[in-house]
């Protein structure tokens, strides 16, 4: 058997875009670093999105790695870590000049990686990089391209969903959930495994059923009712789990999932007002995604008039409440004083970064299309009596450069189950109409 290849990763900038700490992540293999990417990285050292904050992170842990020396033969990050070594760029090798011009930065990478591939063949190279074509691009040409993993969640399919079905409860124990107190020891429900902090029961029998949660202080299972909020009734009962959770001030992070139409925002937004009491602003964020890769210069206007088309679907929703009520109503103006003072704020999210969360009840919209890293910023902002709430369909990803496994809302499902803060709900039962459930599903 030959001996095994000694691995070289060549890594793209969009990797230490993500992940600024991606460098401790090849364990003793060594790392190489275009020198296009630090030119690009140069690019975002200003402004105040992670993006930046991830490049000027990245450069200033290099600087302290390097100190005075030059980068002939790398510097180690560690006593027998991976070296990291800086490479110059050279002319398109021949094999490459015919299909990829010098002019283009990810050619330059991608040459960077093929030479090095063909000066050491005793040696692995593999490119990282997020961006998928130019992984294809790599392939195309024998070179092997990854993806960055570090932050990926294995199995998708094992995802936390927040609530588990009991098949054939008995009688008497369904009974139990209806007579004071309303709650049964959990053990009496015979758990496969145990029940997680705050996870949400079905029990059924065929005849009977009755809707609990698990309250990890207790450990009793305590039955769930069905209530409205602000309007908003519940109508199935993921969206009754999802609205206890939302209601319930011990539970300061929630984290809600499901396709397009499950009422996600809608239910979020409705929880939020129902105790807007006991804040002391509601804000409703989402990140500005472009579309079709296009940045919103390219939309007519002011930037408010840019941001606009992107802020609509929060305004649909608090739309639909407000039509719950008479225009006369106590509560649709009670909604619309709270808009003119500043009590709710809706508001793509790159205007709240950098802000102290303290007393708010924060709804951030679309968090497929955060990073976890950007998911971690939020939550450390979080100060006394703020409650959190992330929703997004981890299956419809409009980041370049996320897919199912990355984004930061599956991260956070995946990371934060097991924490008595926190509470998940996958809502699937789409509740918009027949029809727009039909398309969700077959087309």
């Amino acid at each position: 058997m030959p001996p095994k290849k000694t691995k070289v990763f060549v890594l793209d900038t969009n990797v230490i875009l993500h992940d600024s700490s991606c460098i401790y992540q090849f364990k003793d293999n060594d790392i190489v670093i275009p020198i296009q990417v630090l030119e690009e990285l140069d690019k975002f050292k200003k402004g105040n999105e992670t993006l930046n904050f991830h490049a000027r992170e990245f450069v200033r842990t290099l600087d302290t790695l390097s100190g005075d020396q030059i980068f002939d033969e790398g510097v180690r990050i560690a006593t027998g870590r991976s070296r990291i070594i800086i490479k110059l760029g050279e002319a398109i090798h021949e094999n490459l000049a015919l299909n990829f011009s010098s002019n283009r930065t990810d050619h330059q990478i991608l040459n960077i990686a093929y030479c090095l591939a063909q000066e050491t063949p005793d040696k692995q190279i593999i490119l990282v990089s997020k961006d998928v074509n130019l992984r294809m691009k790599a392939k195309a040409v024998g070179l092997i391209a990854e993806d960055y993993t570090s932050d990926h969640v294995k199995d998708i399919s094992e995802l936390y969903k927040g609530y588990r079905i009991v098949e054939n409860a008995s009688d008497s124990l369904i009974n139990k959930m209806y007579l004071e107190p309303f709650e049964i020891d959990a053990e009496e429900l015979n758990p496969t495994k145990e029940f997680f902090p705050n996870e949400y029961i079905i029990l059924r029998n065929g005849k009977k059923s009755a809707l609990a949660r698990f309250n990890p202080e207790t450990k009793k299972v305590h039955r769930v009712q069905k209530n409205a909020a602000y309007g908003i009734m519940p109508r199935n009962a993921e969206q009754i789990f999802a609205l206890d959770a939302l209601m319930d001030p011990k539970i300061q992070l929630v984290t809600l999932s499901g396709k397009a139409g499950t009422g996600k925002t809608l239910l979020a937004l409705a929880g939020a007002l129902a105790n807007k009491k006991e804040y002391f602003q509601i804000y409703m964020a989402r990140p500005v995604v472009p579309l079709s890769n296009k940045d919103i210069g390219f939309l007519p206007g002011d930037i408010q008039s840019k941001l606009e088309p992107y802020m609509l679907p929060l305004y649909d929703n608090l739309g639909v409440i407000k039509h719950k009520f008479l225009d006369s109503a106590v509560k649709q103006r009670q909604i619309q004083k709270l808009l003119d003072e500043e009590k709710l704020v809706i508001s793509p999210l790159s205007y709240i970064r950098g802000r102290s969360l303290v007393d708010i009840f924060f709804i951030v919209d679309e968090a497929q299309n955060l990073t976890p890293h950007e998911v971690k910023t939020i939550i450390t902002r979080a100060g006394d009596n703020t409650k959190l709430v992330f929703t997004g369909d981890i299956f419809q990803i409009d980041h370049p450069y996320l897919n199912t496994f990355s984004n930061g809302l599956t991260h956070l499902i995946d990371k934060m189950k097991g924490q008595k803060l926190y509470a998940h709900m996958n809502l699937e039962k789409g509740e918009r109409s027949e029809l727009a459930e039909l398309a969700s599903d077959i087309l």
